[in-house]
């Protein structure tokens, strides 16, 4: 199993609408091969910052799978825009 770890900073003042926007996301990533579950905290300290953690099967099962999925041009119109700076992701094992 592989850990997918995302920090996502978002615009100042945007949180709201980005956790609705994600609300309709994770229908996305939920279906994709080789994904077990997912979280994402929002941070305490910095009121538009989140952490995402995904465990996927594989490495490619996110890389390939899903970010060459027709699916995830979704994942990107939904959430991309709230970003800033756009994340680095890590994978862990």
């Amino acid at each position: 199993m592989i850990l997918e770890v995302a920090i996502l900073n978002i615009k100042k003042g945007l949180s709201e609408d980005f956790e609705k926007s994600f609300q309709e996301a994770q229908s996305i990533i939920v279906s994709m091969k080789g994904y077990i579950s997912h979280e994402l905290k929002k941070c305490i300290e910095q009121e538009d910052k989140y952490i995402l953690l995904v465990n996927w099967e594989t490495v490619e099962d996110h890389d390939i799978g899903f970010r060459k999925s027709n699916a995830y041009q979704k994942w990107k119109t939904l959430l991309h825009h709230f970003y800033e700076p756009f994340p680095i992701v890590e994978h862990y094992k």
